[in-house]
């Protein structure tokens, strides 16, 4: 199998574009609509992480989450609380399944829990 690309449900616009353009770091590799009236479809992109993103009502459940490995979480948590997003200024948590993790929740609800393992 090769790595899948989850799709996560958007409500505003201009709002998921600050949180995962200007606050998570990721790029806007296209964007689609069937006309100017219809609803966007996006993918983002940051390092080999792929989102799709869809205001389509049937495409996602708002909601959702998606666990995503990073190299470097202390890193990416300074990045994040060095922007001073309004919404958001996570922490890293240490579980006891031998994770440590950091959750954000988009505009829609969706939770990304970046993670690394504790001994790694």
């Amino acid at each position: 199998m090769l790595p899948c690309i989850p799709i996560l449900r958007l409500f505003d616009e201009a709002v998921t574009r600050a949180f995962y353009v200007d606050f998570l770091g990721f790029a806007v590799d296209w964007e689609h609509r069937f006309a100017d009236d219809l609803p966007l479809y996006m993918q983002v992109r940051r390092d080999a992480l792929l989102l799709h993103l869809s205001g389509h009502h049937g495409d996602a459940t708002p909601g959702s989450a998606v666990r995503i490995e990073v190299d470097n979480l202390d890193a990416l948590q300074a990045e994040l609380i060095a922007k001073q997003y309004k919404h958001a200024r996570p922490s890293i948590v240490d579980q006891p399944w031998g994770m440590r993790e950091l959750g954000v929740h988009d505009p829609a609800g969706n939770r990304l829990i970046f993670y690394t393992p504790i001994d790694g």
